[in-house]
């Protein structure tokens, strides 16, 4: 599985899964709360999203390889 959730993405992604989870926690939403939220969640906490990979998006930072020298 390559990350394809980087930085700001994947924090959004936690809190949004957390704050979702404590409304449905509390009863302020239904059952969906609960499965949104723990979908964010872990997307947010393995850094991987499928829907991500069929779109053909990536949030994560380009890695360089740095070449050895000659």
């Amino acid at each position: 599985m390559i990350k394809n959730v980087g930085g700001i993405d994947r924090v959004a992604r936690i809190l949004a899964g957390i704050a979702l989870i404590a409304l449905a926690a509390t009863e302020q939403v239904g059952l969906w709360g609960w499965i949104v939220g723990a979908v964010v969640l872990a997307t947010g906490l393995f850094s991987f999203c499928g829907l991500y990979t069929l779109l053909g998006f990536n949030t994560c930072p380009l890695r360089t390889e740095s070449k050895p020298a000659e």
